[in-house]
C-alpha cells in the first residue's frame, strides 16, 4: 500500500492517569483498512498522543506505506511537529526526536490538524483501550500497577 490515511488519538484520564492510544487506517477511499488500540498505562495525554503516532508509524511502515496522511485533534503534537511550538518537555522530546527518525521512513507525510468531531473513530479506540484494562483489573487478571522499593 503506496499511500495511508490515518487517524490517531491519545487518551487520558487524569493528567496523568490510565491512558489509551487508538489508530485507525484508511485507503485513499476512505475504505478503514486497519485499527489498532493499546493501552498504555499512566501516561499523560500528550504523551498518549505522542505515543499514538509512534504506533501509527511503526504500523504503517509494516505495510509498506510509503506516503502518509497523519490526521491528529491533538494542536500541541502538530504544532510541535511543525515547528511552531517548542518542545520542552524532556519525556516529549524524546518522542519527538523518535517520531523524527521515523519520518525519514516514509518519502512524503502530511500531518493536519482536525478538529475532535472528525476524530471519532481514533479517540473510540483510545478510550476502549483504557476501558478494557479497567475490565481487565476486575476479572482477576494479574499486574502491577505500580511498585515501590520499602527502604527502612
Amino acid at each position: 500500500m503506496k499511500k495511508l490515511i490515518i487517524y490517531i488519538d491519545g487518551a487520558a484520564r487524569g493528567n496523568p492517569g490510565p491512558a489509551g492510544a487508538g489508530i485507525v487506517f484508511t485507503d485513499e477511499k476512505g475504505s478503514i483498512v486497519d485499527e489498532f488500540s493499546e493501552y498504555l498505562g499512566e501516561a499523560t495525554n500528550n504523551i498518549a498522543e505522542y505515543t499514538a503516532l509512534i504506533f501509527a508509524m511503526q504500523r504503517a511502515h509494516k505495510k509498506n506505506a510509503k506516503d502518509i496522511i497523519i490526521n491528529t485533534d491533538s494542536e500541541l503534537l502538530a504544532k510541535q511537529l511543525g515547528g511552531e511550538y517548542k518542545v520542552k518537555n524532556l519525556t516529549l522530546k524524546a518522542l519527538y526526536d523518535k517520531v523524527n527518525t521515523l519520518l525519514e521512513s516514509f518519502e512524503e507525510v502530511m500531518i493536519n490538524q482536525i478538529g475532535r468531531e472528525k476524530n471519532k473513530e481514533a479517540d473510540r479506540l483510545a478510550n476502549e483501550a483504557i476501558d478494557n484494562s479497567v475490565k481487565k483489573r476486575k476479572i482477576g487478571t494479574s499486574f502491577v500497577l505500580k511498585s515501590k522499593a520499602i527502604t527502612k
